[in-house]
């Protein structure tokens, strides 16, 4: 009789195993379900969360910042004002500052401001004041305030990216040392059956 032509074996087929219709892993732990459940969840919390967090954050971030453009721009002015002396600094930014003095309709104000470098005393130079004449900087302008927007956003979605991975990271640690554990478990039960068996 031919090796390659077995003949067919009699008696009752194998039992057919419900799991391969039905895509379950026998050997599937109730830690891989669980994993894989929260893997998904994770995924949806990204897709969703993500997006939203950083809009808002971004949203919220941009419309403070133009309450700031409007109030800086209603409380501040530009004003004509003329060097009357160069303040000495030491370091860097020696010889950049200078104090200016300027009219404020009848009453004559100083201050001190920033100035490009070789300013000669009694050069004209424009500067911003408050209403009650204290030497300021610009107002925040509105493209400060989109920049702003975009950080923030960036920033919220950068958060959610971390936390996800973390969470991630973390649970996956978990279910690590456990899986571990229990397959120590497990061969402490069975290295005495199988250490047995070459003792013969």
């Amino acid at each position: 009789m031919s090796a390659r032509n077995p003949p067919h074996a009699s008696g009752p087929l194998p039992p057919r195993r419900e799991h391969a219709s039905t895509g379950a892993n026998p050997l599937r732990r109730a830690s891989d379900r669980f994993e894989s459940w929260f893997r998904g969840f994770l995924m949806l919390v990204l897709a969703l969360g993500l997006p939203v967090a950083a809009f808002g954050a971004g949203l919220t971030a941009y419309e403070s910042s133009m309450r700031v453009v409007r109030t800086q721009s209603a409380e501040r002015h530009q004003v004509d004002a003329r060097v009357t002396s160069v303040v000495e600094e030491a370091g860097e930014a020696a010889g950049l500052r200078a104090r200016v003095r300027w009219a404020d309709g009848e009453t004559v104000r100083t201050g001190t401001t920033l100035v490009k470098p070789d300013t000669p005393e009694g050069a004209p130079v424009r500067v911003w004041v408050t209403g009650d004449g204290a030497v300021t900087g610009p107002p925040m302008s509105g493209n400060q305030a989109v920049t702003t927007g975009w950080f923030a956003g960036g920033a919220a979605a950068a958060g959610v990216a971390a936390g996800v991975f973390g969470a991630r990271t973390g649970v996956r640690r978990v279910l690590d040392r456990r899986r571990c554990a229990q397959w120590d478990a497990e061969w402490d039960r069975v290295e005495p059956l199988w250490a047995g068996r070459f003792r013969r």
